[in-house]
């Protein structure tokens, strides 16, 4: 997969292309049909296909300091969109200039003069423009105006529960990971690097890898307890999963913490990746040791039993 940074990346003799545009965030699974329909139609008219996203969110520019919690970070997000079989993946650096854009400029300058598009694949709610001033019905009346087609793709939804990026992020807040993967078509996953905490699991025979997360504003579950994987280096490992401050501890700063289930190693500076599978319970204030080692006992078996390792 090609990836460009903004429209001006795309070469001299460029030829027609099947686009679809949004901001991505999450690759769930009403993204994945949109752009899945994107690439099928391309092979189908013998041209490239193309994924235009933009960087950083708009949210971000338009109503600063109002930025979403970030389901995937840039990377993670080209990774899954290459995986769906995407011919270009083309980041649009998102200013305030940009977004002032009327929607017939951004129709010209985007759709028709750099990317040459034949066809145009967006969801049904799909807004642009300056203000989010248009919509689908005027991308067809444009389309017509520049030589290009548009197909609504529909929304994915599950018992009348829409997929969005906004639904997930509110199920990951409220703890429920379990919906979230349902909604992504994977666990919900956080990326960063081991750093070194209090070393109180160790203390306690639990010893855990203290993640730092790489990507700003990433969505982090509920405070709590839950079951899933640690990854790196290419392993995948079970692990029980701590969110939160330590109340025990009187602790302040909130921290993600993953006990690896029968591991023995140093994780310290090492690149991970945590998934979140199932939310055990809540976090609790325990007033002596013993009822909270029991307790972390009882999640490693609980644990255990869920991913069945």
């Amino acid at each position: 997969m090609q990836r460009w940074r903004g429209v001006g990346s795309a070469p001299g003799g460029w030829g027609r292309s099947v686009v679809t545009i949004g901001v991505f965030d999450g690759v769930h699974r009403g993204h994945q049909a949109t752009i899945g329909h994107t690439v099928k139609r391309a092979a189908e008219l013998g041209v490239q296909s193309v994924v235009v996203t933009f960087d950083p969110h708009p949210s971000e520019v338009v109503r600063p300091g109002s930025h979403p919690a970030v389901l995937t970070g840039p990377e993670r997000k080209a990774e899954l969109i290459e995986a769906l079989g995407v011919d270009v993946l083309c980041v649009i650096p998102f200013t305030s200039e940009f977004s002032r854009l009327s929607p017939e400029t951004f129709v010209h300058d985007v759709l028709v003069e750099h990317l040459h598009a034949a066809l145009v694949v967006v969801g049904e709610n799909f807004r642009f423009g300056h203000r989010a001033a248009g919509d689908v019905p005027l991308l067809q009346t444009l389309g017509k105006t520049f030589g290009f087609a548009v197909e609504p793709a529909p929304l994915v939804n599950d018992e009348g529960t829409v997929f969005s990026s906004t639904y997930i992020r509110s199920q990951i807040d409220a703890g429920e990971v379990g919906a979230a993967a349902a909604a992504l078509g994977r666990p919900h996953r956080l990326d960063g690097i081991v750093v070194r905490g209090d070393q109180r699991g160790r203390e306690l025979g639990f010893p855990t890898a203290n993640l730092a997360v790489s990507t700003p504003h990433a969505a982090v579950p509920a405070d709590g307890i839950y079951a899933g994987w640690l990854t790196e280096h290419g392993h995948r490992r079970a692990a029980a999963i701590s969110v939160g401050t330590n109340p025990t501890f009187a602790g302040v700063d909130r921290r993600i913490e993953a006990y690896v289930l029968d591991f023995e190693g140093d994780l310290y500076g090492e690149r991970i990746s945590v998934e979140f599978v199932h939310r055990l319970r809540g976090m609790i204030k325990y007033d002596s040791l013993e009822p909270l080692i029991a307790q972390i006992q009882a999640d490693v078996d609980e644990t255990r039993r869920i991913l069945t390792v």
